[in-house]
């Protein structure tokens, strides 16, 4: 691996100063070391790296720009990437040890399977007070996330992804169970099996259940279209080049689902994937069919591309029906969230005010920014339909992400909380904590929501 955290530093470790607003004058450095940053145009500009020499003209230390600290403390997450190989511990204590040795180990990312070399790997020790726990547990969930929505629909298809699911299960110990292709309409999964019958991978519910009986229910359903054609209603070839992203909410409530069992949470953890791909053939459902759906409301379809929602409703439908204390779903749903807020911050929608402000408090705290959106009532006559209970698109083209979480919403019923994130999955540049590709959003954030509420 890039990055190695081993529990504290040897003789052989170098130092790292940061440096903040103060500059280098008052970072406690020599006056060699003063006189090379000078020599280096280096005054602790955020992100810049600046290696110390020895006397000998070995490596001594290292100085790295935090700015004015805005940049936050994952930012930290670039020295995975451009120190030397070798050992390292921080000078002094950052403000957040646990987040600052996170960020080491997200930042250190590399998706191999392709043949990719990891690089040279840099051993850092842990700042004192970090939380080894909490740091293998949420990089092994981002992680996850990561490598299965980098990974190309030919090598994860529905198939693929139920056996990554069933890896998790046997991992944790956790029970799965399959609705399968023509199952689905026996079992009344209708619209999971119309969007995913096209393609030459069955269709598929996957349920995952962890946890004892009597404990809070505990329930995410993640989007798990493995590929997104558009269907009928088709996308262009620009349109299609991410498109193995789309089951990037999956992807995340799997991972958030890892670290959740890593914990050992008091939870009845359900996990809830509906698996399919919006393939193109002549049993592909069409612009102006009428879907039935688990819940009993008449879909009628304006666009085969806004499939996602129809999958989540059968799905939400299922987990609704056992009233679960927590219930969130995640998908790659809309453009118009990335129109909205860009790739970066996806928007929530909840009802529930307190569960609102505490996801919003633990974004910014684990540096995992979502804003939330409304649930504007107004905006449901847009989702009309004049054959059927609900549209599954507007005609308008007006708040796309408003009235795809409202579509949604009509899925829910019972469940005593909801949420409702149309995330990105996608760093469409390098970042200090994780390169160019897949991402998981929102879920370091959800991890700690639910862990404060579900701790033993």
């Amino acid at each position: 691996m890039p990055v190695e955290l081993i529990e504290r530093p040897t003789e052989h470790s170098r130092p790292i100063m940061l440096i903040g607003p103060a500059g280098i004058q008052d970072a406690g450095l020599t006056p060699e070391a003063i006189a090379w940053a000078e020599a280096n145009g280096f005054s602790g500009q955020s992100g810049r790296l600046l290696v110390v020499p020895s006397a000998d003209g070995n490596v001594a230390a290292a100085l790295f720009g935090i700015g004015d600290g805005k940049d936050g403390t994952l930012s930290l997450g670039k020295l995975a990437t451009t120190l030397p190989a070798g050992e390292w511990h921080f000078s002094t204590v950052p403000s957040d040890p646990t987040l600052a040795a996170l960020a080491l180990r997200l930042g250190g990312y590399v998706f191999t399977r392709y043949g990719k070399k990891p690089g040279r790997t840099v051993r850092f020790a842990l700042p004192e007070g970090a939380d080894a726990d909490a740091v293998g547990r949420v990089a092994d969930g981002v992680f996850l996330a990561r490598d299965l929505i980098n990974t190309p629909t030919n090598d994860l298809g529905p198939d693929a992804l139920e056996e990554a699911v069933r890896k998790v299960a046997a991992a944790h110990k956790a029970k799965i169970s399959v609705v399968l292709g023509d199952a689905l309409l026996a079992e009344n999964f209708p619209m999971i099996h119309a969007v995913g019958r096209a393609s030459a991978q069955a269709p598929r519910l996957i349920d995952l259940v962890w946890g004892r009986k009597g404990a809070p229910k505990l329930t995410l359903v993640g989007k798990g279209v493995c590929f997104d054609t558009g269907g009928l209603d088709i996308k262009p070839a620009s349109g299609m080049l991410l498109m193995k992203k789309d089951m990037g909410g999956a992807a995340n409530v799997l991972a958030l689902a890892t670290m959740i069992m890593a914990a050992k949470l008091d939870v009845r953890l359900r996990v809830l994937i509906p698996a399919v791909e919006n393939a193109i053939a002549g049993n592909a459902f069409r612009p102006g069919d009428v879907l039935p759906s688990r819940k009993g409301i008449t879909v009628e379809i304006g666009n085969t591309d806004a499939e996602g929602r129809l999958i989540l409703a059968d799905a939400l439908s299922l987990a609704d029906e056992e009233a679960p204390d927590l219930l969130i779903d995640m998908a790659t749903l809309t453009g118009a969230a990335r129109v909205a807020l860009g790739p970066d911050l996806p928007p929530f929608y909840t009802d529930d005010e307190s569960l609102a402000d505490g996801i919003a408090a633990a974004a910014a705290q684990v540096e995992d920014p979502v804003w939330r959106m409304p649930l504007w009532k107004p905006y449901e006559a847009k989702l009309a339909s004049k054959i059927a209970d609900i549209n599954n698109v507007t005609t308008d083209g007006f708040a796309g992400s408003i009235t795809a979480a409202l579509f949604l919403q009509r899925f829910v019923e019972k469940a005593r909380s909801w949420a409702h994130f149309d995330i990105f999955g996608w760093n469409p540049s390098d970042r200090p904590q994780g390169p160019t590709g897949g991402e998981a959003q929102a879920i370091r954030a959800l991890e700690r929501v639910i862990a404060a509420r579900y701790a033993k």
